[in-house]
């Protein structure tokens, strides 16, 4: 199939665009500067120039395709609900062009409630309190027009070398604040997902589409921040730290209300709907080997 795909040369797109390509598919990767655009000739994929903020060069780009794989999304905080609306006008563009599959990336983290959350499960609160819901919104309302909408949920780190995500951040935290720290007792518990096992699923939702799917890329349920922290204490060389809820919510904001998050998460269902099986390294394994260098 002729894929077009937002997010190409990000972090997992660039894995996506490795996996269309093994699959025999042919990626056309939306590019906004001249460095995306040298990027991805040289993994020898199709052009597209164009960007989020322009709806138009999106229809333009998805009228080129059979199918599309959106995994681009402007990560600017201080304007977070705008974007998140944007992107609810971008999956609402695609879904005007393409009748063919639509598999857009969301987070686990959306439905996150203290306990193993399922793909059956749903976000408990609107986009005022949590605005990238409008993600999870659109694509439902795509299906509701007769779409072939899907959603991957990712887990809030996706590991691999190279990640910049929100493990890299805490441990230059660590660096700086001169310990590795927890929250509480550490016992809350991040999901997890190497970047080639995600890209992976997100060709498989793509080949076996079904309309208003929800898939998570999910290897590992739950690994407690004590442990996560404990892998950054040894490497460092620093002590293991435990801070209150309340002194990392006032002093880190958005990290310290993520680090706090008890947010386990099962991908067994799409393990057996689509029969993926992870493949890769766990995430602490991963940290060992790539994180420290």
């Amino acid at each position: 199939m002729r894929v077009f795909l937002t997010g190409a040369t990000g972090f997992i797109g660039s894995a996506i665009v490795k996996e269309l390509l093994k699959a025999g598919h042919y990626p056309i990767g939306l590019a906004r500067t001249d460095a995306a655009v040298q990027k991805l000739e040289a993994a020898g994929v199709e052009v597209h120039r164009g960007h989020l903020e322009d709806l138009e060069s999106i229809k333009s780009g998805a009228a080129k395709a059979d199918a599309i794989i959106h995994t681009g999304f402007i990560h600017d905080f201080a304007n977070f609900k705008k974007y998140c609306e944007l992107d609810r006008q971008v999956i609402g563009a695609m879904g005007e062009v393409v009748k063919g599959p639509i598999v857009v990336a969301s987070g686990t983290a959306l439905i996150a409630r203290g306990t193993v959350t399922t793909e059956q499960d749903q976000p408990l609160v609107s986009t005022d309190v949590i605005p990238r819901i409008a993600t999870e919104e659109a694509v439902a309302a795509v299906v509701a027009r007769g779409g072939n909408a899907s959603l991957v949920r990712l887990t809030p780190t996706v590991h691999a070398a190279g990640d910049q995500g929100f493990i890299p951040i805490i441990i230059n935290a660590a660096k700086t604040g001169g310990a590795a720290f927890y929250i509480g007792e550490g016992q809350n518990r991040w999901p997890a997902v190497h970047r080639n096992d995600a890209a992976r699923l997100f060709v498989l939702a793509m080949e076996q589409s079904t309309p208003g799917a929800i898939y998570h890329a999910v290897a590992e349920e739950g690994i407690t921040t004590k442990e996560l922290a404990g892998v950054m204490a040894k490497h460092l060389d620093i002590p293991l730290k435990s801070i209150p809820a309340e002194e990392a919510g006032a002093g880190m904001g958005l990290l310290g209300m993520m680090w706090s998050m008890d947010q386990p998460s099962s991908g067994k269902v799409t393990q057996e709907k689509l029969g993926w099986q992870p493949k890769e390294v766990g995430l602490i394994e991963d940290m060992e080997e790539n994180y420290f260098k």
